[in-house]
């Protein structure tokens, strides 16, 4: 995995990814991905969901976020509320 500085808005906790994800998306679109979502860079979401996102910061829920890999597959990253999991997996995966 490429090492990625972060400034984070929140913890990460635990990073873990489904075995979809890991052989369908290169590791440095998902480090790069990983930034953006710690930054609050929700990726692909429409504006409602970002708002949600900016609440779920404040109100301490989940934060999801989605990319599309430089090979074109779309992913997701999702950080439990209580900040202890973050996971990279596919769509298909959830």
């Amino acid at each position: 995995m490429v090492a990625v500085q972060l400034c984070h808005r929140f913890p990460l906790g635990r990073i873990v990814a489904t075995p979809n994800a890991l052989i369908d998306v290169p590791d440095h679109d998902i480090a790069h991905a990983l930034a953006r979502h710690a930054r609050g860079d929700w990726g692909e979401l429409d504006a409602p969901d970002r708002q949600e996102n900016e609440r779920s910061l404040v109100d301490g829920c989940r934060l999801l976020s989605a990319y599309r890999a430089s090979n074109g597959i779309r992913f997701w990253i999702i950080t439990e509320a209580d900040r202890s999991l973050t996971t990279v997996l596919l769509p298909e995966d959830y």
